[in-house]
């Protein structure tokens, strides 16, 4: 109902607060749906209340409470019992083109419980995965196979769904070696060479999640041109002409940041690229997703997601000059740097 000017009614500010207070109840529902794939299920044409809970092995009253409550949202349409999915809903489904199922997965099993720590961060600035984990979050993961797996794949949804379109009309820096350092399962590598198959790659990541790489580099054709390294970009990297560094400076704190760089600087030669997909903050107060992730930053690891001067800042301590940030049609750009 609109007011006498037409206009929408102002939703009172308490009201405002509670939908925002509410939001861990959304994400739990959400990750509900995710995990019993229902999505999926759905995928294949409507279904009733009970049909889905005999499917995925659910409570059928419970589930269908969980439903209604997303189909307020746009996740799921209903018409009495049948339940159908809708655009919105079906970027839930696994193994379609803009999933990303296994972020719900992956955030809701290793990020959601840690930020019930996020009071005492603020409090004292030790990270809330940390204390809740008894350990670094990467480390953590690491002795999880299965976990390690979900990561791999939330990777993989990110770089084919929140980024896509990104990399059209980009070329990589001149350099015959491409080194993806932190390149988990080769997808980004596997983007930005797929038209260039003159160049060699390397796809460089922990041994325990590099293994996953050779999987995708032969399902696309690279397997003959790009090798994966196993080891620590913090002990050393491989040496190459250009380094892609894909969401991964914004893990650490600025010291780490140039114990990487500073590897790229030993292992290169001056004039020897740098990379970074990054997402720049720009300033002001407009939502920005960016902002979002910072938090988790702040949550989760040392990390933090930086404005273009504190990447130039950053980048010029470790040896290497700013040359340009190129902006793309995701919230994500590319931060290109030369070695001194």
């Amino acid at each position: 109902m609109n007011t006498a000017d037409g206009a929408p009614p102002q939703i009172p500010a308490p009201v405002q607060m509670m939908q925002l207070l509410a939001g861990f109840q959304v994400s739990q529902a959400l990750y509900v749906a995710a995990k019993l794939d229902l999505a999926t299920i759905l995928g294949n044409g409507p279904q009733t209340i009970d049909q889905l809970a005999a499917e995925t092995n659910a409570d059928a009253d419970a589930l269908g409470r969980i439903i209604r409550f997303l189909a307020t949202l746009g996740v799921f349409r209903t018409n009495g019992d049948q339940v159908e999915i809708t655009e919105l809903g079906a970027t839930l489904a696994d193994d379609r083109p803009g999933s990303i199922r296994y972020a719900a997965l992956y955030w809701m099993e290793t990020h959601y419980a840690p930020f019930g720590d996020l009071l005492h961060t603020a409090s004292t600035g030790e990270t809330a995965a940390t204390r809740y984990y008894g350990q670094p979050f990467f480390d953590w993961i690491s002795t999880d196979a299965e976990k390690l797996e979900v990561q791999n794949r939330t990777f993989a949804n990110v770089t084919s769904s929140l980024r896509a379109g990104m990399f059209e009309g980009y070329r990589l820096p001149e350099g015959a070696v491409v080194a993806d350092l932190g390149g988990a399962d080769g997808s980004m590598l596997t983007k930005l060479l797929a038209g260039d198959a003159d160049r060699q790659g390397i796809v460089f990541d922990r041994p325990e999640v590099v293994v996953a790489a050779q999987k995708t580099l032969a399902d696309n054709g690279l397997a003959d041109r790009v090798q994966t390294v196993g080891g620590d970009f913090f002990e050393s990297v491989p040496a190459a002409d250009v380094y892609i560094l894909s969401y991964i400076l914004h893990d650490w704190d600025d010291e780490s940041c140039r114990r990487i760089l500073r590897n790229v600087a030993e292992a290169a030669e001056p004039g020897a690229r740098v990379v970074l997909v990054e997402s720049v903050i720009p300033p002001g107060d407009e939502p920005h997703p960016g902002k979002v992730v910072d938090l988790t930053m702040l949550a989760m690891g040392s990390g933090r997601e930086r404005t273009a001067e504190e990447y130039r800042a950053l980048l010029d301590s470790a040896g290497f000059t700013l040359d340009r940030i190129v902006p793309s049609p995701t919230p994500f750009a590319f931060v290109e740097a030369t070695l001194r």
